[in-house]
């Protein structure tokens, strides 16, 4: 129909990418990428790349020492060369990570932390491990979709390794960026999107449509119940496509 063709023409032409309002990037995820660390993938969102590792440590935060269950928890830095101008490791940087990064990290371990059983994990922590080696926007959401694979992975071999009876993993997670661009609702925000978004928004979600966490703001004009629900509906769709790639990924590991 006409109708449909000038739509997916305006698609098209509206977005920098030539994408289509509803689609992603290409997406990958490589998994096994890492010689030592116990879980590993590099996820790829279009340009942008992050290798994601888990390591298992037996030394465990002292609030939880003695009680029974374990704990996952994550780390995320953008490496040196991720970005077009050279930015100095945070390590380097009077006062350590910046605001940004701590927000960043809390929210991968909060994410990840719901698909476990800690008590069947045990006395025990994972260490989730973001490294951006290319940016491109969206880099927060390729960590937990990929951070996902990586613990799935790290927790599969404890099982292989009997340490633990069987695999702790009780859900699956994964996250998506969704805005408003030139007045319409677009999924996977590249970096010269987000930057010109009227809002910008990111989506952590839970196999059965729940909702983990939802960051989204207005860079100008408030936006309406009506777009909100426009982008969750968005981000459902996509989130369900990510859980489909994850799920091709560690299925060779069983």
């Amino acid at each position: 129909m006409q109708w449909k063709k000038n739509f997916q023409d305006l698609d098209h032409k509206m977005r920098p990418s030539g994408r289509e309002l509803s689609q992603l990037r290409e997406i990958s995820i490589e998994p096994n990428i890492s010689m030592h660390a116990a879980g590993s993938c590099l996820v790829k969102f279009g340009n942008t790349h992050v290798i994601c590792t888990a390591s298992v440590d037996e030394f465990l935060p002292h609030f939880l020492k003695n009680k029974g269950k374990g704990w996952v928890t994550a780390e995320y830095g953008m490496l040196p060369g991720s970005t077009n101008t050279r930015s100095r490791r945070e390590v380097k940087q009077p006062g350590g990570q910046t605001g940004r990064t701590h927000e960043i990290q809390r929210l991968i371990g909060r994410s990840l932390r719901s698909t476990v059983d800690m008590v069947m994990l045990g006395e025990r922590q994972i260490v989730v491990d973001c490294d951006v080696i290319q940016a491109d926007g969206g880099t927060r959401t390729a960590s937990i979709t990929g951070g996902y694979v990586a613990l799935y992975l790290a927790i599969n071999k404890l099982v292989r390794q009997n340490i633990i009876k069987k695999n702790a993993m009780c859900g699956q997670v994964a996250a998506i960026s969704c805005g408003i661009y030139k007045g319409h609702t677009v999924i996977d925000l590249d970096y010269e999107e987000d930057s010109a978004a009227e809002v910008d928004a990111n989506f952590v979600m839970a196999t059965g449509g729940k909702i983990i966490e939802v960051q989204g703001t207005a860079e100008g004009e408030p936006f309406t119940r009506e777009q909100f629900n426009s982008m969750m509906d968005l981000a459902d769709a996509a989130i369900k496509k990510l859980f489909e790639i994850q799920n091709q990924v560690i299925g060779k590991d069983q």
